[in-house]
């Protein structure tokens, strides 16, 4: 995340935080600069002498247009999560340093940009590297791989409220209310996935999330942790591959073979359930997922005022929410025939203002 502004002092209960978790000591100076780019939580990189950390703060309202309110207990889910991805893949994730419960914040290593650029960044800038999909899709194997079957933790993340508030509720339900034909289906959506218990889901797998480290991707934001249905990551993080291909058609065939590589990697890797039913929901989910980023709470920003690329992002989920594909790639050859039928002129309009 990119710096917003900078101060040399914190609110009194942040430094406490920290001098209680014996990260800084009373003697040494703290810069606090607040980061930008999130809408659920504040976040801060805190600079003492030799060394920089960041803490982290989850919202009860978050910072989008329209009102959405979260438990701010997600914070606790976020802090085990990144625990418990610690031992099953150390080098995915910072290193977490301290947690208080009551604040409803943790602490965790600051990975500077210059080692571990921001992946959306790098595919916003036409940088799209195969590969990294390749190893993203991977890394949630392993985490799936590494959480399925496991009631000690569908106890320990029992967030299903949380997940609700975060996904379920303004993403595809929020979208059922502007398409009414589509609100069965959509319910149903809701439904299946709620009802799931099968693995730990990050539940924000997106490239705004992803670093590209010199060891691989790292995950960040976990907030939406919960014990359900892994479908939801591979499909959430897919989805922002689709909707980067209509703001950059010059990059939409490197995105697409991204798009390819991440959903292969991941299901070649898939060991505890038949790879044919979990495709399949993920099929499901991911017409209904871009369709959210246009009509939900929580619209894609890169996309806003661009009517006729939101019009075709729109046009395909209305088509495939109600009959989708069976597999990922029966919705990445949908996909791929829009990108095809829409107008020249308007995606060589979208290309020349991709990069802003």
């Amino acid at each position: 995340m990119a710096r917003a502004s900078s101060y040399t002092t914190a609110e009194p209960a942040l430094t406490q935080f920290l001098l209680r978790q014996r990260l800084a000591t009373p003697d040494e100076p703290a810069l606090w600069t607040p980061l930008a780019g999130g809408v659920s939580s504040d976040i801060w990189r805190v600079d003492l002498p030799g060394r920089s950390l960041c803490v982290k703060r989850a919202l009860a309202q978050l910072r989008v247009a329209s009102e959405w309110l979260a438990p701010v207990s997600r914070n606790r889910y976020e802090w085990e999560w990144l625990l418990l991805a610690a031992k099953i893949a150390p080098q995915a994730v910072p290193q977490p340093l301290a947690h208080d419960p009551e604040l409803g914040l943790f602490a965790m290593a600051f990975l500077p940009p210059e080692r571990y650029p921001l992946w959306k960044a790098q595919l916003l800038a036409g940088h799209v590297d195969v590969t990294t999909a390749t190893k993203v899709g991977e890394l949630l194997a392993t985490l799936h791989n590494a959480t399925a079957g496991r009631p000690d933790l569908a106890a320990a993340f029992d967030s299903g409220e949380n997940f609700r508030a975060l996904r379920l509720d303004p993403y595809l339900l929020a979208t059922g209310l502007r398409h009414p034909d589509l609100a069965p289906a959509l319910a149903a959506l809701v439904e299946r996935t709620a009802a799931a218990r099968i693995a730990l889901v990050h539940g924000d797998v997106s490239p705004k999330n992803i670093l590209v480290g010199p060891d691989g991707p790292v995950l960040l934001d976990a907030e939406c942790a919960w014990y359900g249905d892994p479908a939801f990551d591979i499909a959430f993080c897919l989805n922002h591959l689709l909707l980067k291909s209509v703001l950059m058609p010059q990059h939409s065939s490197a995105l697409l073979r991204s798009f390819d590589a991440l959903a292969m990697a991941y299901l070649a890797e898939v060991r505890f359930e038949p790879r044919a039913q979990l495709e399949a929901r993920a099929a499901s989910l991911l017409p209904a997922l871009a369709l959210a980023r246009i009509d939900g709470k929580s619209p894609v920003e890169y996309l806003i005022g661009r009517e006729a690329l939101r019009d075709l992002v729109r046009a395909f989920g209305r088509e495939l929410v109600p009959n989708p594909g069976a597999t990922l790639a029966a919705v990445s050859a949908r996909w791929r025939s829009a990108l095809a039928q829409a107008q020249p002129s308007t995606r060589a309009k979208t290309g020349s203002r991709a990069g802003h």
